[in-house]
């Protein structure tokens, strides 16, 4: 067993692994995550003291179940793809969405959360872990840039400041020669609401950077394809899975133009 001691926002992506475990073991679950299960197995720690309810945890798989379905889409037009998992924390996406070894996989986190990592997950081929903050882009040349390019960031983009996260933007964009890029955004409402958010508050972390509109980043050399808000990222198909409470909470998300845009799933191209 592994023992793990983290804090402020790297308790958060356990958190998030304990939701997609917690998915697994449903007899019905939306993402299937087995190797999440498999991790939270094999981890010592105290994972309830995370305060993740089963609505909470579908929150999680429900958001990434779009991004997931979009990353497949472009691995299945560009099986010779690169991929950049940014803020990978726990995440297990790489073995959920199983590319063919002809797409180079990296993941991109903390050096202490890829010794995790590195413990935890088994070896594939075409998969390749860096350790270092995003936002010191010395990680960049370690990435090859003569093939169509997919970033993904979950659960990364409201910790960043709005200037680191738009020179991290701007600089995928300039190494990489095309490709699309998958976030989740926070407003800013939801930035200044985030002491709502119970794993954030549990982790003790810190947001910083909220965008209203995801058409903002296209000032940064994207074009938005695809956004998701409350309306939208828990579809009428998906919400017999959560409490009657909380799906009374989205309806009224949903009729509140402020609380509806709070968090968006945006897919954008380059």
């Amino acid at each position: 067993m592994e023992k793990v001691h983290f804090t402020e926002e790297k308790a958060t992506m356990l958190a998030t692994l304990y939701g997609r475990a917690l998915d697994n073991r449903t007899t019905d679950p939306v993402l299937g995550d087995q190797a999440a299960d498999d991790a939270v197995a094999r981890i010592d720690y105290d994972f309830g003291k995370l305060g993740m309810s089963p609505d909470l945890a579908m929150a999680v798989v429900l958001r990434a179940k779009p991004m997931d379905a979009w990353a497949a889409e472009f691995l299945h037009a560009h099986p010779d793809a690169v991929v950049v998992h940014l803020g990978c924390g726990m995440d297990s996406r790489v073995f959920r969405l199983d590319p063919p070894p002809t797409v180079t996989w990296f993941d991109v986190d903390y050096p202490e959360v890829i010794a995790l990592r590195q413990k935890i997950y088994p070896v594939r081929e075409g998969y390749h872990q860096i350790g270092s903050n995003v936002t010191d882009f010395g990680w960049l040349d370690e990435v090859p840039a003569d093939r169509p390019t997919l970033v993904v960031a979950e659960g990364l983009t409201m910790y960043l400041t709005e200037e680191g996260g738009h020179e991290l933007v701007r600089r995928l964009v300039d190494r990489f020669p095309s490709g699309e890029m998958i976030l989740d955004l926070y407003s800013r409402l939801g930035v200044r609401l985030q002491k709502l958010n119970p794993i954030v508050r549990k982790a003790g972390a810190t947001l910083h950077w909220g965008v209203d509109d995801p058409c903002e980043l296209e000032a940064l050399g994207l074009t938005l394809v695809r956004a998701l808000d409350v309306a939208t990222a828990y579809p009428d198909s998906d919400m017999h899975r959560v409490s009657a409470g909380t799906r009374l909470q989205i309806r009224i998300a949903r009729m509140i133009p402020a609380l509806r845009k709070m968090g968006h799933i945006a897919r954008y191209r380059f």
